[in-house]
């Protein structure tokens, strides 16, 4: 099994390279942005256009695993050229550019879908390259840490994409062009700080083999990369996406709609809150462990959704540990992945594992929006507990 080094002069005890900060800024900025629309559609698209939960589960599917093959396309780009930065920069300005072209398809729910695939696919090329910056740049002890505090700043820009959206639909009303329009102009600045200020060593040979589809892919035949990858993939078949889980958390409170926009915030400021120290614990007991127990939080935020009618206190506790969910799993699988794949395939490596984990997410929206149509409302609800019990048990067999 291959183990990361590092080189002997970034080994500085306790730093965490400028670059993780600089991409952090970019983050940050990038997430106000994605994170403006993802508070907005659930409102614009179930309670203005209304749109039924199987539509909903689609373009949701779709947002989420219009991703899967360019994450391939993105590692296996930025490994072969040794330009990371060039390529995740490709993806930021796609996502900025597509911001503008949502309010120019109105109400069309098959142009909605295409601006909401493009956005995405702006993510899936962009993600690997910037999280092989990351890791080439911090000492493997370090990973966790770096990774926490990379989701920390990312996730301040979580915090604060839903509060420009409520205010700004507290103006104006539910009016989809400034939305859309301040969420480009947040893009966009992200984009130019990350050519203007971050850097990179493109070192012309790094350790490890010749990158190539075909190596990427050869990664699955070790088997500690090959159980992290199915494991991780197997997860993501149960676990649902963000905005389903604040849907069942309003309908499950009774908390009333207008808050269903902020709720993105409560998630996001205990992710902030934890990431970082999280990350660390990571690196002292185990990555692996903690991003399983990190499934097992949202297991009990599953759980949370069976008792009806339990307001803002069932509200938060729900939010509370959806946000610890993602400080244990978001960065921490990245940190565990980076140190079972060689320097020359870094990019390739962690992209095969996240475009498993954006395919099944696609397959598990889409079900569970057909299930939430046609079912009952427990019953999707005991559906999704048992799927994410079965997929914790097999994940945990695998390690």
């Amino acid at each position: 099994m291959y183990v990361a080094s590092a080189r002997p002069t970034e080994r500085v005890k306790g730093k965490v390279p400028g670059t993780v900060i600089a991409l952090g800024t970019v983050s940050l900025l990038t997430d106000i942005s994605a994170e403006m629309i993802t508070a907005f559609m659930p409102v614009y698209l179930l309670f203005t256009l209304q749109m039924g939960y199987a539509q909903f589960g689609v373009l949701d599917g779709l947002y989420t695993g219009a991703t899967a093959v360019l994450r391939l396309v993105g590692g296996h780009l930025s490994d072969r050229t040794h330009r990371h930065k060039a390529v995740a920069a490709v993806g930021y300005g796609l996502s900025a550019v597509t911001k503008l072209v949502f309010p120019a398809v109105g109400a069309n729910a098959f142009g909605i879908g295409a601006a909401m695939a493009a956005d995405r696919a702006g993510k899936g090329l962009r993600t690997a390259p910037r999280d092989a910056l990351i890791s080439l740049a911090t000492p493997p002890d370090r990973l966790g840490a770096a990774f926490g505090l990379h989701r920390a700043m990312d996730t301040v820009g979580a915090l604060l994409g839903p509060l420009v959206t409520f205010l700004l639909l507290y103006q104006v009303g539910i009016v989809a062009g400034p939305v859309f329009v301040v969420s480009a102009c947040f893009a966009v600045i992200g984009l130019i700080v990350l050519v203007a200020f971050v850097r990179e060593n493109r070192a012309e040979k790094r350790p490890g083999p010749k990158p190539s589809v075909r190596a990427g892919l050869a990664l699955l035949k070790e088997a500690g990369y090959r159980k992290v990858a199915l494991a991780a993939a197997v997860l993501g078949l149960a676990t649902l996406s963000d905005a389903f889980v604040f849907i069942l958390v309003q309908k499950a409170t009774d908390v009333p709609q207008a808050a269903l926009p902020l709720m993105p915030l409560g998630t996001a400021l205990v992710f902030l809150a934890a990431a970082a120290p999280v990350g660390r614990l990571a690196d002292r007991v185990g990555r692996w462990w903690v991003f399983l127990g990190g499934h097992v939080l949202l297991l009990a935020v599953y759980v949370l959704l069976l008792a009806p009618g339990s307001g803002y206190f069932g509200m938060g506790a729900a939010l509370l540990l959806h946000g610890l969910f993602y400080a244990a799993t978001d960065g921490v699988l990245s940190a565990r992945v980076s140190t079972l794949v060689p320097e020359s395939l870094r990019a390739s490596g962690l992209s095969v594992v996240q475009t498993g984990q954006a395919l099944t997410r696609l397959v598990s929206s889409v079900g569970f929006g057909f299930l939430l149509q046609f079912a009952a409302f427990g019953t999707a609800v005991y559906t999704a507990i048992g799927a994410l019990v079965v997929a914790v048990v097999l994940a945990w067999r695998m390690s």
